[in-house]
């Protein structure tokens, strides 16, 4: 069966049924997969820009983070278990260290604290809606969205169930996070060619 085949069969079962993590981890290898409420959908490989933001930025949050012991960065690919029917990748993780058990061999098995999504074109509004919503539902305490176009970030905080915006910083200013109390980062450094 070719892997195009296999993705159509796993697309048509999702119409009768909601994948699960398990349907999940049959689907065809070497392609980029979340499942968000049960239905598959298949995430694009990012630009370069993208992947120096991401490279930049974590670079950051790991130095900070774990040079203070306060828990652990990672990097996508790494799958995010929110729930059954909830599989998703963030571009950048953070987990603190009194959460640390959520962290297994093989995956993430609940709501990271922090959660990083760099906006591309072909995904932008699925991270700022759809993925937004679910990150809130599932008790991600802090979103960033990195906006490479617009060259700016946008903090959200948890709160009843929801993640609620509290800033948006643009090239030239300087972010800090009500999760990390002290961190501060100047945001052209993440934006520069």
């Amino acid at each position: 069966m070719r892997e195009t085949d296999k993705v159509r069969e796993a697309v048509a079962a999702s119409r009768r049924t909601l994948l699960t993590y398990d349907d999940y981890l049959r689907m065809p290898a070497g392609l980029r997969y979340e499942i968000v409420e049960g239905e598959p959908r298949m995430v694009p490989s990012p630009g370069v820009f993208h992947q120096e933001i991401s490279k930049r930025l974590g670079r950051v949050l790991l130095e900070w983070i774990e040079g203070q012991d306060l828990g652990l960065v990672y990097n996508a690919p790494l799958d995010v278990i929110l729930s059954e029917h909830n599989v998703v990748q963030p571009d950048l993780l953070y987990v603190s260290k009194e959460r640390l058990g959520i962290i297994r061999k093989e995956n993430i098995g609940g709501a990271p604290d922090l959660v990083v999504e760099i906006l591309s074109p072909s995904t932008a509004g699925w991270d700022q809606s759809t993925k937004r919503r679910i990150y809130g539902l599932y008790g991600v305490r802090e979103l960033w969205l990195v906006d490479p176009e617009g060259k700016s970030i946008e903090v959200a905080v948890w709160k009843e169930g929801s993640l609620i915006t509290v800033a948006v910083y643009p090239a030239g200013s300087t972010l800090s996070s009500p999760l990390l109390p002290g961190f501060t980062m100047e945001v052209s450094r993440l934006f520069r060619s």
